[in-house]
């Protein structure tokens, strides 16, 4: 007489992977208590409070660089609004690219299934907070930053031709970051109450979007083919040295009266400037590491972006 047993969990270096759809629900119940309408939950009227930043001096690029100890407070505080708009710019390009991952994601998935439901949940979000850095950076009085035609090609041609891991590897690459910027920026009092506000929201409904992509891409790295995995180690290393070029757009020292060449090479010259990028990837590095991103050339090619 035998007896049938229940198929083993999937596992991983972090041990057993989550059912994909109570992630999913217990996301969507997050959801319902924890989101917000940027039109209605910020006060896009009042006027910007006269000697505050628009983003924490010391994430500012080019802080701490001789370049930064010439510049008045003044011109310290307009790159600080230029880079601002500049990194909404940026937040506003890839979450369009992210749209369109999810999208695909989800084509051939079931639509009543809640990982389908909580992707379309995302895509919403993702829309308002476009909508909302379009309107940061317009009431700020600078222009929008897109980035270079280079990376826009790039970009194009990702999402159209990613595997869902490298889809995911990408998503959390350019969510992360920015999110551990934004954790430092919303709660400092020397930073304008509106870019407060708007990194609030960010961090509160981006918590969710970085949850649902680990848990989706530590299930895709147990299950994808070999050739898969080498493709998503060596395309994510890749896309790493194109968004840490992208991360500062060096039309912004134009814009505020600075020699751009000179800047750039300061700011890639920085030592703060360095810790500054490895520290906001440093979590993100750590889980990439347990699940098997980051290895051979993969590996080498974030290390040659700064982020590793």
């Amino acid at each position: 007489m035998t007896t049938a047993t229940e198929p083993a969990a999937p596992r991983d270096a972090l041990g057993l992977l989550r059912d994909r759809e109570k992630v999913a629900e217990r996301l969507l119940r997050a959801s319902a208590r924890h989101s917000f309408d940027p039109d209605t939950e910020l006060d896009w009227d009042a006027p910007h409070e006269p000697d505050k930043w628009f983003w924490p001096p010391e994430l500012v690029s080019l802080y701490d660089t001789p370049m930064w100890r010439r510049m008045s407070e003044e011109q310290r505080m307009l790159l600080s609004r230029h880079e601002a708009a500049a990194l909404a710019s940026l937040g506003i390009w890839f979450e369009i690219i992210l749209i369109q991952l999810l999208t695909r994601h989800i084509y051939d998935k079931s639509p009543t299934s809640a990982h389908v439901r909580y992707a379309l949940t995302e895509i919403a979000d993702e829309c308002r907070h476009s909508k909302m850095f379009a309107r940061l950076i317009e009431k700020g009085g600078t222009p929008a930053y897109p980035v270079s035609r280079l990376h826009q090609n790039l970009g194009r041609f990702f999402k159209t031709c990613s595997t869902t891991p490298g889809s995911f590897t990408a998503t959390l690459l350019g969510e992360e970051v920015l999110d551990w910027m934004q954790r430092l920026t919303f709660p400092d009092e020397r930073v304008q109450p509106l870019v407060r506000g708007v990194t609030r929201i960010h961090v509160v409904e981006e918590a969710r979007h970085v949850r649902y992509a680990r848990e989706e891409l530590r299930r895709q790295m147990v299950r994808a083919s070999r050739w898969e995995k080498e493709l998503t180690r060596v395309g994510s290393g890749e896309f790493a040295r194109l968004f840490s070029l992208a991360f500062v757009n060096p039309r912004v020292y134009t814009d505020v009266g600075l020699d751009r060449r000179a800047a750039v090479a300061q700011v890639r010259a920085s030592g703060h400037r360095r810790e500054v990028m490895r520290g906001g990837a440093r979590k993100l590095t750590e889980f990439l590491d347990d699940v098997g991103v980051l290895r051979g050339v993969g590996r080498t090619l974030w290390q040659s972006s700064g982020l590793l």
